[in-house]
């Protein structure tokens, strides 16, 4: 399997009520298993990577504020880095203008390095998740105004 089929699987899985996949052909073999956990709010499966927000009582990334406006979803499960390597510095970081195209941060699931890129140009009003942090399908990353 090539890094866009194995992609693409792990997106139907994401959208999938399965918990839990194996599967194993000839020399090539993968695993994947979602995090059980209570969500406050059903996302729709069809929902856009980019998409206004509203507030979430119980999300336990919404700071004491209420967050309204648009914001980068995390595409996919994985873990969310702030910048391509620990001595590198952050690729966005509050204040900063973002043209479409460029990479805001990189989403690690099974050990692939999958860089996020901007889907528009926008203004970074606040980063929503830290280096390191486990991070949901549709789960805002960003919030951001388009400009």
């Amino acid at each position: 399997m090539d890094t866009k089929q194995i992609k693409a699987l792990m997106r139907d899985f994401d959208e999938s009520g399965l918990s839990h996949l194996k599967i194993r052909k000839e020399n090539f073999s993968i695993e994947l298993e979602k995090a059980t956990c209570l969500v406050a709010a059903p996302v729709a499966q069809t929902a856009p990577a980019v998409a206004p927000i509203a507030p979430a009582p119980a999300a336990p990334i919404a700071p004491a504020a209420e967050i309204t406006g648009d914001a980068i979803l995390s595409p996919m499960v994985g873990t969310y880095y702030s910048s391509p390597s620990p001595d590198s510095p952050e690729f966005v970081k509050k204040g900063d203008i973002v043209r479409k195209g460029q990479v805001v941060a990189i989403l690690e699931a099974m050990k692939i390095m999958n860089e996020l890129e901007a889907d528009f140009d926008c203004k970074i009003l606040e980063v929503l998740a830290t280096n390191g942090q486990a991070v949901e399908y549709d789960m805002p990353l960003f919030l951001v105004e388009k400009i």
